[in-house]
């Protein structure tokens, strides 16, 4: 695989040697247990896999090398480049600045680009109509494309199904950048249909089996359908995609449920003339990151510690599995550890900040789970077991263990 060049503050000695001695003893990625760091009166466990994935540090070294290679020009990314708060920082301060908020808001005016201007392309992808916008301004704004190719992977499998009659049904958050990016891809070729959760997906096989109406189906899915959108004939023959980092099992019971309402409807024999085998569009690090996350529970811990960016749905999601088991706290740095007493908890489904006390428990040995969204730097998940070793008085006892794992490796 393509190695990328990421600046070295997003490293981390402890993480990089763990990683890398996990890679040579499991080269096939079929071990899931996690990596224990135990340092007596705490224990860290480690999710198998976590943290930067192959379109992160794509995204990650070609906008670094823009700025390198554009040194005095104007630099503008048409939104966050990922969902990481330290990542997009380190790009305002190096003079990049957004042109749209995550909601795709305006924060600076189109009109003021011109031709000299420097305009990247998100790891989320974007739409075909912005593109054209920039485009038309003369700007070569793919040439400086972060697009994770994962992502691009999508929408070519999307292409390739419309191009057998099939419309595309996306599962995904309908304001995310990647699902806007994916629906206007594919409303380019085929019918298009955005389903949030298996409650939309069930409403949709309620119209499909006829039991809801097609002024009712307009209202349940509202701004959810591309142009022209006739669902008594756009849905006759359709595909499932994902934005490639919803929880993979949601994705395929989703796909599951919708195939089932087809065979139900126009029989088994038929089934491939109504339903487009999509499996392959499902990300590899989403399926890895969270494979882990269910390996990593079957420890019993007394707490767990996601670290990621808020608006990071892969992260979120990472939390709302640790949550069915034991209490899960998500934050994106180590500044959130307030002290041993108190930690700055983000809730996943509203992005509210939340003070909660005595999150670490009063135990002889206290067990704590720990991983990281894809957006997420190595170098946050040392700062975060540092600064909580350092409560137990055992931070120093860390730089033991990096010699260690190093001289495995």
């Amino acid at each position: 695989m393509k190695q990328f060049e990421v600046p070295t503050g997003y490293r981390s000695r402890l993480i990089t040697a763990i990683k890398q001695k996990r890679k040579a003893d499991d080269k096939l990625k079929k071990d899931f247990s996690p990596t224990l760091l135990d340092l007596g009166p705490v224990q860290f466990y480690l999710a198998r896999h976590f943290g930067f994935c192959y379109g992160v540090e794509n995204a990650i070294d070609i906008a670094y090398k823009t700025i390198e290679e554009n040194k005095g020009k104007r630099i503008f990314l048409l939104s966050e480049m990922i969902h990481n708060p330290q990542v997009n920082a380190d790009l305002i301060q190096k003079g990049v600045r957004f042109l749209h908020d995550t909601l795709g808001n305006s924060m600076i005016p189109l009109s003021e680009l011109n031709a000299n201007d420097i305009v990247m392309i998100p790891a989320f992808g974007t739409t075909l109509e912005l593109e054209k916008i920039i485009t038309d301004k003369g700007i070569q704004i793919q040439k400086y494309n972060t697009t994770c190719p994962f992502v691009e992977k999508v929408w070519n499998r999307s292409e390739q199904i419309a191009k057998k009659g099939f419309s595309i049904i996306i599962h995904g958050k309908p304001k995310h950048e990647e699902t806007r990016a994916t629906f206007s891809h594919a409303a380019a070729n085929t019918p298009t249909l955005i389903v949030n959760d298996m409650a939309e997906t069930q409403l949709l096989s309620s119209f499909l089996m006829g039991k809801i109406s097609v002024e009712e189906f307009y209202t349940l899915f509202a701004g959810r359908y591309s142009k022209d959108f006739d669902p008594m004939k756009d849905l006759v023959k359709i595909g499932v995609v994902n934005q490639t980092t919803q929880l993979a099992t949601d994705t395929q019971a989703i796909s599951d449920y919708l195939k089932n309402t087809m065979v139900e409807k126009y029989g088994a024999a038929a089934i491939e003339n109504h339903f487009a085998d999509t499996r392959d569009t499902l990300c590899y690090a989403t399926n890895d990151n969270q494979s882990a996350v269910i390996g990593l529970l079957n420890t019993k811990a007394d707490l767990a510690i996601v670290m990621g960016g808020k608006n990071s749905s892969n992260s979120s999601h990472l939390v709302e599995l640790c949550e069915q088991k034991l209490p899960t706290y998500f934050i994106d740095d180590a500044s959130k550890i307030l002290n041993e007493k108190e930690i700055i908890h983000t809730d996943w489904n509203n992005k509210n900040a939340i003070s909660v006390q005595d999150y670490l428990p009063n135990k002889e040995t206290v067990k704590i789970l720990m991983t990281s969204g894809a957006s997420c730097p190595d170098a946050v998940v040392e700062t975060v077991i540092r600064k909580i070793a350092g409560y137990y008085g055992k931070e120093a006892q860390l730089d033991e263990l990096v010699a260690v794992w190093e001289k495995a490796n």
